[in-house]
């Protein structure tokens, strides 16, 4: 899963490695700078230092240039000095013959010799400093060529060069301590990344976590704590409160509206069954009045159900739902089930099987609770199977919980809408209509899942249309709070 630790921890790293590679750049480019300026200084001074030096000799000599046979040659003392000379170096005459080579010169095959000296060989020589490709092995030279016009008529001029691999620390050099250390600080800068970003991201993992556990609509009166840093978590923290207060007022609003209504509903409601209740059993009603009054008792029952449902919930949401706990044997409620099951499944065509364990099967439970639980679960599944098919109860036990069962095999429900069984007022459509030939309100599987959910149980569904449905509530053996 994507998270924000991960996604700041990848973009802390992408923008730390454009930040390297942007310094490792502009560095390599400054050091190759330098390192040819360094070159270039080099080289200007050794050529002045032979410029000189055919100057002086010239001054002194009078004449530096012998010729021996039909090649003319420096004068063996005043080359002996530049052969010493470390880096290449050529002195030419005017014809473009090289007059003086270094040591070092001489090595170098003659197309690379030839090369180096084509600079000398232009017309219109004067201080001219740049790079020339020689090839292996001395790769790319830094090369100055000058004129030398106070050595004699007969010197053009002299070229001193060196290979640009000869730079101290170079860039070549650079370039792989770069990306032999980049691996290193970014696998680094990524281990920081993400602790940075695990630091930050806390406090927002602690209010998520505050937040969870508030969101259950019965913890609204807790509040996250606000950090003391007066920083952007403070301010959030702040904003969370503020909006679970307003949550809280308008939940309790609600709940007191719903639980006053349901109970001020209550007596007209008993008031005007006892008064349809009255005109069905006088003498003097008239029988084409009879049906009207008795579809008027059936809906006044419905009505009064769905108060006494809404006055639970609402009661249950506020906590003033107590349960009264205390110690049966649950075979004992589930045979009494079973039977008002067997009543209700004789008149629409259904059969109803449950099964017991022999042994007792001992827990503390309200009873009234949880016989209306089984109740609404087996009604429901009576309304919603056709008539030859049959209803199952069950009860089991092991060492930790108690496994209460109701199968049918109705009608099913459909993928779409088993997420939302257990909310209030949710019927499905059309075969769950308030309107139709299976008439309910739709808060009957809600408050099972608040009894099973108020004795620490749980409460799940297993369906398929067609194929019936299986509702199974498990029970824990552990004590349950009674608060």
């Amino acid at each position: 899963m994507t998270t924000i630790r991960r996604r700041l921890t990848l973009w802390y790293t992408v923008a730390l490695a454009v930040t390297v590679l942007a310094f490792g750049t502009a560095l390599y480019l400054e050091r190759r700078q330098s390192g040819i300026k360094e070159l270039d200084h080099r080289i200007s001074l050794e050529a002045d230092l032979a410029h000189r030096w055919l100057g002086e000799s010239y001054k002194v000599l009078g004449r530096i240039v012998t010729s021996s046979g039909a090649s003319a040659a420096l004068d063996p003392g005043i080359s002996a000095y530049l052969e010493s000379v470390r880096d290449y170096l050529i002195v030419a005459d005017t014809t473009g013959q090289v007059l003086a080579l270094s040591e070092v010169t001489r090595a170098l095959p003659a197309d690379a010799l030839e090369r180096l000296a084509a600079p000398l060989a232009r017309p219109d020589l004067r201080r001219h400093i740049g790079t020339l490709p020689l090839g292996p092995p001395s790769g790319d030279v830094r090369f100055l060529a000058i004129p030398v016009q106070d050595a004699g008529p007969t010197i053009r001029g002299l070229l001193v060069a060196t290979p640009t691999a000869q730079a101290a620390f170079g860039p070549a050099d650079l370039l792989r301590s770069m990306l032999l250390i980049a691996p290193i600080i970014l696998v680094g800068a990524g281990l920081v990344g993400y602790w940075l970003a695990d630091t930050s991201l806390r406090p927002v993992q602690t209010i998520m976590d505050e937040v969870e556990a508030i969101s259950d609509g019965r913890s609204l009166h807790r509040r996250l704590a606000v950090p003391l840093s007066g920083d952007e978590m403070a301010r959030l923290a702040l904003t969370v409160n503020g909006m679970l207060a307003r949550l809280e007022q308008s939940f309790g609003s609600l709940h007191r509206f719903t639980a006053d209504a349901s109970h001020e509903l209550k007596t007209p409601l008993m008031v005007l069954r006892a008064g349809v209740e009255r005109a069905l059993v006088h003498p003097g009603t008239p029988p084409e009045i009879l049906q009207s009054l008795d579809e008027t008792l059936a809906q006044i029952n419905q009505m009064t159900e769905m108060v006494e449902s809404l006055l639970t919930l609402a009661r249950a949401d506020e906590g003033r739902a107590p349960l009264a706990v205390e110690e049966c044997d649950l075979r004992e409620l589930v045979a009494d089930v079973a039977e008002t099951a067997g009543m209700l499944g004789e008149g629409v065509g259904v059969t109803e099987v449950h099964s017991v364990p022999q042994t007792a099967v001992r827990l503390a439970v309200d009873r009234g609770r949880i016989r209306e639980m089984l109740l609404n679960m087996v009604t429901n599944a009576i309304k919603y199977t056709p008539q030859g098919g049959s209803v199952s109860l069950s009860l089991e036990q092991d060492d930790e919980s108690v496994t209460l069962t109701v199968r049918d095999s109705g009608i099913g429900i459909a993928p779409g809408d088993l997420p939302h069984i257990f909310e209030r007022f949710w019927r499905a459509d059309p075969a769950r209509s308030r309107t139709g030939d299976r008439p309910g309100v739709g808060l009957g599987l809600a408050i099972t899942k608040w009894i099973a959910e108020a004795h620490g149980g749980s409460i799940t569904v297993q369906s398929r249309p067609g194929r019936g449905s299986v509702f199974t509530v498990r029970l824990p053996k552990a004590p349950v709070s009674v608060s």
